[in-house]
C-alpha cells in the first residue's frame, strides 16, 4: 500500500487542484457523497462521473493508493471515522442549513474545527517542523508573509517570537514585504501563509526571499500548489469549507494550530533563554489590566 493521509477525505481535498480534469469529477462526486460512492462498483462511479474506469485508477493511484478496491475501503473508514466523530458533538450531519438552529449551528463549526485540528496534527511532518524550529532558532531575523485571513496568522507568529525576543517581522503590504525580503541574507528565514497556495502577494515575496538566500516556507491547506513547489519547506493544514465557512475561515484554525505547534518546538530549544522575556513581557503589562474588586461604569 502507498502512503496515504489518516483522513482520506482530507488527502483528497487537497489533491482536487492537481487532479486531471476527468479524475477531478471522481473526486468531486466523492467529496460531495462519500458514503454514496462507498457502495459503488468502478463502473458505476466512471458512468456518474462521465468518465472511463481507466480514469478512476489514475484517481485512485494519484493519491497513493494501488487502486479503486483499496481507495472505497479507506472512504468507508474515514465515513465511519466521521459518523462516530458527529455523534460526539451530538449532530446527524455537518452541513450547516439555513434553518438550523444556533445550537446546531455551534455544534457543526466545532465539528468542523475539531475534525480540522486533528487531520493537521495528523498530517504534520514532525521532522520537517522541526527542522524549520532548527531553522529560525539560528535565524539573525524572520520574515513573514500573509495577506487577508493569512495575514492574521502571520501577525500571531510574529508576535510569538517577539515575546521569546527573536527578530521578526510580519508584512501584509506586498511593496513593503518585497523590500524587506530583498535584503534578507543566508541564514535568515521567511515563512508565507497562504491558504489555496496560490496567493500571487505570498508567491513574490517568498521567491524575493529565496533569490536573497533565505530558507523559505509554506504553510498552507494546499501541497501540491504553486508555491508549494518553490519553497524549501511545507508545512500542510487539512481544513475544509462548507456552506457557511470559505477556505480563508476555515483554514484560520488550523494555520493557528501549525503556529502553536512551530512555537512550542522553537521555546524548547531555548528553554530558559525564551523564559525571561516572556515573563518580562507578561510583567510589561499588567498595569494595564482591571482588577477583580474594580466595578464597572453603571
Amino acid at each position: 500500500m502507498g502512503w496515504v493521509n489518516e483522513d482520506v477525505m482530507q488527502e483528497l481535498r487537497a489533491a482536487v487542484p492537481a487532479l486531471r480534469p476527468s479524475e477531478r469529477r471522481v473526486a468531486e462526486l466523492v467529496l460531495q457523497d462519500p458514503a454514496r460512492v462507498v457502495s459503488l462498483s468502478i463502473t458505476d462511479l466512471a458512468e456518474l462521473c462521465d468518465t472511463s474506469v481507466a480514469s478512476v485508477v489514475r484517481f485512485c493511484r494519484s493519491l497513493g493508493y494501488t487502486g479503486y478496491a483499496e481507495f472505497r475501503r479507506e472512504l468507508a473508514s474515514s465515513v465511519g471515522r466521521e459518523q462516530v466523530s458527529l455523534g460526539r458533538f451530538g449532530v446527524s450531519d455537518s452541513d450547516i442549513a439555513t434553518d438550523d438552529e444556533a445550537s446546531a449551528v455551534i455544534a457543526k463549526i466545532a465539528f468542523h474545527e475539531a475534525r480540522a485540528i486533528e487531520a493537521t496534527a495528523a498530517a504534520i511532518d514532525a521532522k520537517v517542523l522541526d527542522s524549520i524550529a532548527d531553522a529560525i532558532v539560528g535565524a539573525p531575523r524572520v520574515d513573514i508573509y500573509g495577506v487577508a485571513s493569512s495575514g492574521i496568522a502571520a501577525v500571531d507568529l510574529q508576535q510569538k517570537l517577539h515575546r521569546i525576543g527573536m527578530v521578526a517581522f510580519a508584512w501584509s503590504d506586498v511593496h513593503l514585504a518585497l523590500t524587506s525580503a530583498a535584503v534578507l541574507t543566508p541564514g535568515c528565514v521567511a515563512i508565507g501563509f497562504s491558504h489555496s497556495g496560490l496567493t500571487v502577494e505570498v508567491a513574490d515575496s517568498l521567491a524575493a526571499a529565496r533569490d536573497s538566500g533565505a530558507t523559505t516556507v509554506l504553510v498552507t491547506n494546499f501541497p501540491a500548489s504553486p508555491i508549494a513547489m518553490d519553497v524549501d519547506h511545507v508545512l500542510t493544514t487539512s481544513a475544509s469549507e462548507t456552506r457557511y465557512r470559505p477556505g480563508a475561515m476555515s483554514g484560520r484554525i488550523t494555520q493557528l494550530a501549525v503556529i502553536d505547534f512551530l512555537f512550542v518546538r522553537i521555546a524548547q530549544q531555548l528553554s530558559d533563554r525564551a523564559a525571561e522575556p516572556l515573563q518580562l513581557t507578561y510583567d510589561a503589562v499588567q498595569t494595564h489590566r482591571l482588577n477583580y474588586g474594580r466595578r464597572g461604569r453603571r
